[in-house]
């Protein structure tokens, strides 16, 4: 999977809808999914996209918590308190479902074996840093997990993300301010409001939902050009 895009490449804008609520998002990343890929989901947000990959696409889900072939989130009849994802949310098996010990499903995290991750994050730079796992407030509690090892491990690294934080500040931002979680790992952001990817010149406008390149730049104080 190659997330890199040519700086000529024109912004595409849905001004027909957005913000993309999280359904809609999960299924935006789904479809950019390579068919056939070894895939881990990060706790929280990115775990909806599951829900978004039909299995004949071949889309292996790797947890953390030791599972390869999820399924979707589990409903109803199909909840068993005994198989469930990283985050603890019940899920279903797909046909060839495996599990494996915890120091395994790491050693496969860490080893390259995954093709993509997709992660949620505090902050990601424009140079492809990321900041996920505490906000540096010493009242929250830092919540690690395996992002570390998805970010230096997995061959490509996909953020899922809101843009903007409850008070309007980007999230997208120029140098990180809260503890890194990995250095220049990040090749695209997705998000309500826009698709972004991360390129050795910065960030670059890939999609924009509900809004104009243009408007979105200026709301990220200059610091994405409005143009691809």
């Amino acid at each position: 999977m190659s997330t890199s895009t040519p700086a000529t490449t024109a912004v595409v804008e849905h001004l027909d809808r957005g913000p993309l609520s999280t359904d809609e998002l999960a299924a935006v990343i789904a479809r950019d999914i390579p068919d056939g890929s070894y895939v881990n989901l990060g706790i929280g947000q990115p775990t909806r996209i599951a829900d978004h990959l039909p299995a004949e696409r071949g889309v292996v889900l790797h947890t953390e918590n030791g599972m390869l072939n999820m399924g979707p989130a589990a409903v109803g009849d199909e909840i068993d308190p005994d198989l469930t994802n990283a985050g603890k949310v019940p899920v279903t098996e797909l046909p060839g479902a495996a599990y494996f010990h915890h120091a395994d499903s790491f050693a496969m995290m860490r080893g390259g074996h995954l093709d993509v991750c997709v992660l949620g994050a505090f902050q990601v730079s424009t140079d492809g840093d990321l900041a996920n796992w505490h906000t540096g407030n010493p009242d929250d509690i830092p919540a690690v997990g395996g992002a570390m090892d998805l970010a230096i491990g997995a061959k490509e690294v996909l953020v899922m993300m809101t843009l903007f934080t409850k008070t309007g500040a980007p999230k997208l931002v120029p140098s990180c301010t809260y503890p890194l979680t990995g250095l220049r790992c990040v090749s695209r952001v997705y998000t309500d409001h826009a698709t972004f990817d991360i390129t050795p010149d910065g960030a670059r406008l890939r999609e924009t939902w509900g809004s104009t390149a243009a408007d979105l730049a200026a709301r990220l104080d200059g610091i994405v050009p409005p143009h691809g």
